[in-house]
């Protein structure tokens, strides 16, 4: 059985990207010098009267750094952020 997270009110389930842990240089970081990650994948949103923006599934955003209730899931790294911790979209020009 798969477990399914349907965030409520005007909250949204982003997918956290991970980031580069190697310098340009090619130094590899280790986890504890890398900064905590402000980017990710809109998985599920919640109640769609109640949001603001059209964030939709599927969105790649910016997120406050410190923002949202992180949780783990099946070995992925999730945060439910309210929506007003969303900075901004993501798209390619």
């Amino acid at each position: 059985m798969k477990t399914v997270i349907e965030p409520l009110g005007n909250r949204v389930l982003v997918r956290v990207l991970e980031m580069e842990s190697t310098t340009p240089g090619g130094i590899l970081l280790p986890e504890t010098a890398q900064d905590k990650p402000q980017e990710g994948v809109v998985e599920a949103v919640g109640d769609t009267e109640e949001m603001m923006t059209d964030l939709q599934v599927g969105d790649r955003i910016l997120f406050a750094k410190y923002s949202g209730t992180e949780i783990r899931l099946d070995g992925q790294d999730y945060l439910i952020l309210n929506e007003d911790d969303v900075l901004a979209r993501v798209r390619e020009a």
